[in-house]
């Protein structure tokens, strides 16, 4: 049963986004805005110019103390040593049979602190995984959620109209900064989740409010979670929940790259030892059709099950993802996907699916 709207959270932007005619859907625990003008509106205002989305929704957990680094290592695939002070870096956190229980950002900010950036329907799981093994290390595990509004503006006038109120360099791509944004302190991170340039925002609550102003001055229209999600899958960034679950390891996903697992870090063993039967992989309808979560899958070595699926607004046709067998992995092989009982003809394609004169970045959402 969902929740009701009474108890559903609320971001620092809630009135902005009421204010816009958002239409307002539970997501994750929070009443949050799914769109305003329109998905497809959206999706092109963000691939042509700039668009902004609170994600305030999202959860973060601030590290530190003296073993700040190596408790991390120990908990995150990617290898924090290589992380530079305001530098980002993406990663899975693992079980011990290498089940995925989320993906996210790290920032390593200065005097030894990390922020991690959680998926927001997992950040009291996470929370609870980092207390748990923190008790082994001498470490300061906080709850930074309620510190911080998020806002990601992206597109290729994004960085223009950022740069217009901020009151200093903006950062390179996954690298941050604390600047001033239309007068209020923020954390600028050079990351995204649509494959367009752009910075996500940390602010402080009650700060949220002037900056959301200051970028709709600057044309930067506001962007719902509809859209976030047609351009991350248009360039292929996993959604947890979708694409990654605890059932599901990172190496089968195609995120062995952030995995090094020569760092001991939980789930390296079972990791090693694993041998996948299916793939994460990109694919279009070659014919009519929108794919959907669920979908089933017939390839030429056997069966896999679509993960995420929507209509492409850059494309014009379905695309999405799927687990298949590894022998049907090869861009260009003939898939056929089960939707509400018509089979629709599709192929696998190579990643990303839309920008692929752009390379693709991570991305934790």
């Amino acid at each position: 049963m969902g929740q009701s709207a009474d108890t559903l959270r609320r971001t620092a932007l809630f009135d902005r986004h009421r204010s816009a005619g958002a239409k307002l859907v539970p997501f994750a625990g929070w009443e949050m805005p799914v769109q305003y003008e329109g998905i497809r509106a959206e999706h092109v205002q963000v691939r042509t110019l700039a668009g902004m989305f609170d994600v305030s929704h999202m959860g973060e957990i601030a590290t530190s103390g003296p073993d700040a680094e190596r408790f991390l290592q120990r908990l995150l695939s990617n290898d924090l040593t290589k992380l530079a002070e305001r530098g980002a870096q993406y990663s899975v956190l693992c079980r011990e049979d290498g089940g995925v229980l989320d993906d996210l950002f790290t920032y390593r900010l200065e005097g030894g602190r990390f922020l991690t950036v959680t998926n927001a329907a997992n950040h009291e799981k996470d929370l609870a995984w980092f207390r748990e093994h923190a008790e082994a290390f001498d470490v300061e595990v906080g709850d930074a959620r309620d510190e911080w509004a998020m806002l990601a503006v992206q597109g290729p006038a994004a960085r223009a109209a950022l740069g217009s109120i901020a009151g200093g360099e903006l950062p390179d791509r996954m690298r941050t900064a604390e600047l001033e944004l239309a007068g209020e302190p923020a954390l600028v991170c050079g990351t995204g989740y649509t494959g367009e340039d752009g910075c996500e925002l940390l602010i402080a609550p009650d700060g949220a409010a002037a900056v959301w102003d200051a970028l709709l001055e600057r044309e930067v229209r506001p962007a719902g979670l509809g859209a976030r999600d047609t351009l991350r899958l248009e360039v292929c960034f996993h959604l947890y929940g979708n694409d990654l679950s605890e059932d599901r390891n990172p190496l089968e996903a195609g995120l062995g790259w952030c995995c090094k697992l020569e760092t001991g870090c939980i789930g390296a063993d079972a990791l090693a030892a694993i041998t996948s039967t299916q793939k994460l992989v990109p694919f279009a309808f070659t014919g009519p059709g929108i794919p959907r979560q669920d979908n089933a899958v017939a390839a030429p070595h056997g069966a896999g099950v679509v993960t995420s699926g929507t209509l492409s607004p850059c494309l014009e046709i379905g695309i999405g993802m799927a687990y298949v067998p590894v022998a049907d992995v090869e861009p260009g092989t003939p898939i056929e996907v089960d939707v509400r009982g018509k089979t629709r003809p599709a192929e696998v394609r190579e990643k990303p699916l839309v920008g692929q004169e752009r390379p693709a970045r991570p991305g934790a959402r």
